[in-house]
């Protein structure tokens, strides 16, 4: 495997064949294979270009490490020297200072953020995408954090789950105690051998990043524990560490092996050539009730944050001493007292990622009972208060529009997250009183623009999403989305085979991605027109954030929204005349040097229906049609 993706010809030739290395490095990893040769990998050329790519867009590749420098720089130079600089670097690497900065909590406290500089960044995204899919062949079902096609709404449905369908009224809740300062170095390093890595070039360079001095109000600290929060490899290490609980909890009664098999009960589950197989296990539950002692118990997880589900309260007491012991004795981390517990559903609420849920009965049955949780509410209310207060009383028009659309994203935003509790809309019926209840003020106030009932609504999302509501509002001819408008739907929940390293999946499910969508939404003053910015994300929706030729998932980092037909005179931002491409098939489309047109075929394989939409969308440019069979063979 090695040697067939370090191959100077293939290198060059196959520039983004990244997603190949990974599923094979998946099904690699899932037999069970070592990786003793990963670092040819890394340095690819290939790997390199993509990480810096993946870099070069993301919010923070503009603030600065302790060198003061940031992707600004990096930019300027050639791609060449960005491969080679960091091929130098990793030669003999010792990674710069981690500036420390502290960043305010809720609550008042402030949490540490590490920022590397952006060197060490770009080489943290060099081993991550190397190293995600061998730990995803072995991370747990149900841990659900900083993973590739994994949300919180998925954390949440497997709660839902748990507690309406399979009657687990009590949860444990295990706070860890500064879980990221204190992660121990020494058996994070063992726990990535016994994934598999064992490369131990890249051991060492993984050990020097853990151990890089961090820089705090001019004091340099030499950290013996922990993985800085900010940096690009830290979720990954995270849940390294945790995997082991996630997989002590699942051995405890999930997967205890039984001798004898019987029938009538069957779920599916992918084996080591990603084929579905239907495995019967019927009364293996009831078996494991009546013949043994074991406690029946749970996990899901979300990063640190977690839940154990239990059937009665003293098997969740003795669940919850033996997490904690096992975490101390195995892992070397502490637990808060004051912080852990165990929640009765049927009498209390439990917050996870910002839903607080309980169960309450309905006919012979219990059923799901959830809201936004306290802290969450409040929050929600001073944030979307700010920005309102700088919508009524707005300085010039270019800053209401501004503020207009920042607006608008917060709410649609928080929509899409806290529509997983079941009473999400009395929840924003409370909020939005709070929020704009006097908002008929603004008529009275000379330096505000008055609202009016009525105006048009530009985008097709917000057609589709908020068209109906009578609380619709405009300010200035802009629409202000209606922040109690919103019902409960169903959280997703991941079906087991689905995963970004498996061929059959990874492009077949719904690629949107909702920080895609956030930052069209925040950065719409980027397009020409307001028009091209609601109805570029329109286009993305209608995509399902697939490029419109080649059908792969599209990043901030290269998607290109482009007219079908060109503007010529009068723009034409209209739905219809608009496309998402990614950045390789724009310039494919917009090419005329036949020599860059070659270069840039030798990196994007084409089928032949990919090959027609790009002539038709040349022919629209009137622009000679590309002969791909002068080029390249056609895929069937």
């Amino acid at each position: 495997m090695a040697k067939r993706i370090v191959n100077k010809a293939e290198r060059n030739a196959e520039r983004y064949d990244a997603k190949e290395i990974g599923y094979q490095l998946y099904e690699d990893s899932l037999k069970g294979k070592r990786f003793d040769r990963l670092m040819p990998m890394i340095v690819s050329d290939q790997n390199i270009i993509l990480a810096y790519r993946n870099i070069c867009k993301n919010n923070g590749s503009k603030t600065p490490g302790t060198d003061g420098k940031t992707i600004v720089e990096i930019q300027k130079l050639p791609i060449e020297m960005v491969i080679k600089t960091i091929r130098n670097k990793l030669n003999y690497y010792q990674p710069k200072k981690v500036r420390r900065v502290e960043i305010p909590k809720y609550n008042g406290k402030t949490r540490p953020l590490g920022i590397p500089s952006i060197w060490d960044r770009l080489i943290q995204q060099c081993v991550l995408q190397i190293l995600e899919p061998i730990c995803e062949a072995k991370f747990h079902e149900r841990n659900n954090g900083f993973r590739p096609y994994r949300s919180t709404q998925n954390a949440i449905a497997q709660c839902y789950k748990m507690a309406q369908i399979q009657n687990l009224h009590f949860v444990v809740d295990v706070d860890i105690t500064g879980f990221f300062d204190n992660i121990d170095h020494s058996k994070l390093i063992r726990q990535l051998w016994g994934l598999g890595v064992q490369d131990r070039k890249l051991i060492i360079i993984i050990k020097q990043m853990l151990k890089a001095d961090i820089l705090f109000n001019d004091i340099v600290i030499t950290p013996e524990t922990g993985t800085p929060q900010g940096g690009i490899l830290s979720p990954l290490l995270a849940n390294v560490v945790l995997n082991e609980l996630d997989w002590w909890v699942a051995n405890q009664w999930e997967l205890f092996k039984i001798k004898e098999g019987s029938t009538g009960y069957e779920f599916t589950k992918v084996d080591n050539e990603g084929n579905i197989l239907t495995i019967d296990r019927t009364q293996k539950w009831n078996k494991l009730r009546a013949k043994t002692r074991l406690k029946e118990m749970y996990i899901t997880r979300y990063a640190d944050d977690f839940k154990i589900f239990c059937r009665d309260y003293a098997t969740a007491v003795k669940v919850m001493k033996a997490t904690k012991l096992w975490l101390a004795e195995n892992l070397h981390l502490q637990t808060s007292d004051e912080k852990s517990g165990i929640t009765n559903l049927r009498k209390n609420y439990t917050t996870f990622l910002g839903i607080k849920f309980k169960v309450v009965p309905k006919g012979n049955k219990w059923i799901i009972r959830s809201h936004m949780a306290d802290k969450s509410k409040v929050k929600v209310i001073s944030k979307l208060g700010s920005v309102w207060k700088d919508i009524k009383n707005p300085s010039k028009q270019s800053e209401l529009d501004k503020n207009i659309s920042l607006y608008n994203a917060m709410v649609m935003g928080m929509h899409n997250y806290y529509c997983m509790a079941t009473l999400v809309s009395s929840d924003f019926a409370e909020i939005a009183f709070k929020v704009t209840g006097k908002s008929n003020g603004m008529n009275h106030n000379k330096r505000c623009f008055p609202i009016e009932k009525q105006g048009e609504i530009t985008s097709k999302y917000i057609l589709d999403k908020y068209g109906k509501s009578k609380q619709c509002r405009w300010i200035n001819g802009r629409m202000i989305v209606p922040v109690g408008y919103v019902s409960y739907e169903y959280p997703k929940y991941k079906r087991r085979e689905v995963n970004k390293y498996v061929r059959k999946y990874s492009d077949a499910e719904n690629c949107i991605s909702f920080e895609v969508m956030k930052y069209m939404m925040e950065n719409a003053h980027l397009y020409p027109t307001l028009e091209m910015a609601d109805n570029a994300l329109s286009r993305y929706i209608a995509q399902k954030g697939k490029c419109a030729v080649t059908h792969n998932a599209l990043t901030i980092v290269d998607m290109v929204c482009e007219h079908i037909k060109p503007c010529k005179g009068e723009r034409n931002d209209t739905y219809r005349n608009l496309i998402i491409l990614s950045k390789e098939v724009s310039d494919l489309v917009g090419e005329e040097n036949s020599n860059k047109v070659s270069k840039l075929l030798k990196n994007l394989p084409l089928t032949k229906e990919m090959q027609d939409k790009i002539n038709k969308l040349r022919e629209h440019r009137k622009l000679e049609m590309i002969q791909f069979e002068d080029y390249i063979g056609t895929k069937k």
